[in-house]
């Protein structure tokens, strides 16, 4: 399935988008902003797709004039996410390469997967998760309407093998409020 905004393309993760990929997820201020290591080599990069990133309702998102990968946004399901979540809901993650940064891109993408959920999915909840100190992601997040849920001092984050404070946001399903 494909997905499109004014100025986006969210498609399917293809092997073929590794060097992209490579170019924007070396860059050491993206991967540990969202959880993970920085791509060492293009080996990884594909080793990121085929392991991560095809899968269901994960989007790469790229610009609708040129093609150009230049992030990644989807969901994680019950069983997938570190969160207790049940079977109608999900949490979304959302990353953009350093250089798209502040171009709107990350809320035009993340509305479009946000209303494929509650419309197409049947999700009742959607949360998400950033790390205290991320402001650009609180920001997003707080934009889209996510309303504070908790903070989890001690959340493991399985790619970067080690426990960060995190703030977990909640948005509901605007159809199932009264």
């Amino acid at each position: 399935m494909q997905l499109e905004t004014e100025r986006l393309i969210l498609r399917p993760w293809e092997t073929s988008d590794a060097e992209a990929l490579f170019e924007i997820a070396r860059d050491p201020e993206v991967g540990p902003r969202a959880g993970w290591k920085p791509h060492q080599n293009l080996a990884e990069s594909y080793r990121v797709i085929g392991d991560k990133l095809i899968a269901p309702e994960n989007y790469a998102v790229t610009l609708k004039d040129t093609g150009e990968l230049i992030g990644s946004c989807g969901y994680q399901f019950p069983g997938q996410s570190n969160l207790p979540l049940q079977k109608d809901e999900a949490e979304l993650g959302i990353w953009l390469g350093a250089k798209y940064w502040g171009n709107e891109y990350g809320y035009e993408a993340s509305q479009a997967v946000i209303h494929h959920g509650f419309s197409d999915l049947g999700l009742t909840r959607i949360y998400v998760v950033s790390f205290t100190n991320n402001d650009r992601s609180e920001k997003l997040q707080l934009k889209q309407g996510f309303r504070y849920r908790c903070t989890r001092e001690n959340h493991y984050c399985p790619q970067l093998d080690e426990y960060r404070p995190v703030n977990v946001r909640v948005l509901v399903n605007p159809e199932l409020e009264i």
